[in-house]
């Protein structure tokens, strides 16, 4: 699943927490997250909202802890029982970039306002709800900066926060936005899923969400959007040859399928048929590019001696899909990896196992686990 975020007025961790569950992350799991931290003394919760014109889920932190301040490590260690190596990242992101800036080891670092519950909640809470909600790639449009000031343990410091513009290092921002429009949360929370900035990616849209943040703007919804999307098929023109065949040999027909695949097809298979007075038959067909449609047209009738065949134009949908490898018994195997699933190359399979003696099946599924 694809996120894609607008921060329209800002983004903070809470306001991110609330998008993620207005599009349809569980609540129920980012409890059951937050609970393995063993953080004590806190409820958390979501209500719907009226903000501007819009209506939207903002979530309620009550706390009944007075500690409001932890050593950045005692956060990192909490994180870590969660099993989300996204909030265990963000966390160690934000001690970092506090510890380059106090002139401090990261293991030294002892967080003020960000060593209350809050922090810990949004951030786990975060990476929970993307979990929930099988988020593989985060793309987010430019950040308002913000501007003015803030007031901290270490006195009044300039609106982005310096530990915030730390985490930002690599976005895209932009200005546009008054008081503080992008939190640390918020920043470390994009920074540890590897954010990609700019444009929505094309995807096929399957929720949306929006998230309130405590303030009250007096021209506009102040709310971070999320949307998210499946990997958009890409949809192309191409050809299909086809050719009914009645006194053509299957090892012709396995040689032309060969050449065509060779030769650039898309793809290129045989069905069974019944032609005129009961005749067994086989029916050719090539699936080829538009470009390519007439080499291919000229081999299939060089090589089968059919005396005409049939062109059709169809849209071809394709899925994004990638290539891996994975190394067993000393050879790579390449691995092919779609938006729901991954197969092992054949053909590097029967090479293996003509090499090793190993049923084919039984690499097959050594493949997979070698994932």
């Amino acid at each position: 699943m694809i996120l894609y975020l607008n921060p329209f007025t800002g983004l903070a961790g809470d306001m991110l927490l609330a998008a993620l569950l207005d599009a349809g992350a569980s609540l129920d799991a980012v409890r059951r997250a937050v609970d393995l931290t063993g953080l004590t003394g806190w409820r958390l919760s979501a209500e719907r909202v009226r903000t501007g014109p819009l209506i939207a889920t903002r979530v309620l932190i009550d706390v009944h802890d007075d500690a409001t301040e932890r050593p950045a490590s005692t956060l990192i260690a909490m994180a870590e029982r969660t099993g989300l190596p996204a909030a265990v990242a963000a966390l160690t992101a934000i001690a970092e970039a506090e510890g380059a800036l106090h002139g401090v080891p990261a293991a030294e670092v002892h967080l003020h306002e960000l060593g209350g519950h809050d922090t810990l909640i949004d951030i786990v809470g975060c990476a929970a709800a993307l979990r929930d909600l099988g988020v593989t790639r985060v793309h987010c449009a430019p950040l308002p900066l913000g501007e003015g000031t803030v007031r901290t343990r270490h006195g009044v410091l300039p609106v982005p926060a310096p530990a915030t513009l730390a985490l930002l290092r690599g976005a895209l921002v932009r200005g546009g936005a008054a008081g503080e429009a992008v939190t640390p949360t918020g920043a470390a929370v994009l920074h540890a899923v590897a954010t990609v900035y700019g444009p929505a990616p094309e995807m096929e849209l399957r929720a949306t969400g929006y998230g309130a943040g405590s303030r009250e703007l007096p021209d506009r919804p102040n709310v971070t959007v999320a949307m998210l999307g499946e990997p958009a098929a890409r949809r192309d023109s191409q050809v299909i040859l086809t050719t009914n065949l009645d006194d053509v040999t299957g090892e012709v027909l396995g040689y032309v399928i060969e050449r065509a695949i060779a030769a650039g097809a898309a793809d290129a298979w045989v069905t069974p048929a019944v032609m005129k007075k009961g005749r067994p038959a086989h029916i050719l067909h090539v699936l080829t590019s538009h470009e390519l449609a007439g080499a291919l047209q000229d081999l299939i009738l060089t090589e089968t001696g059919s005396l005409g065949l049939r062109r059709s134009v169809v849209e071809k949908v394709a899925l994004p899909r990638n290539v891996g490898t994975v190394e067993l018994h000393g050879q790579t195997v390449r691995m092919k990896h779609g938006p729901w699933g991954v197969k092992p190359e054949h053909d590097d399979l029967a090479k293996l196992a003509a090499t090793t003696g190993r049923p084919l099946r039984e690499l097959a599924r050594e493949a997979l686990d070698a994932l």
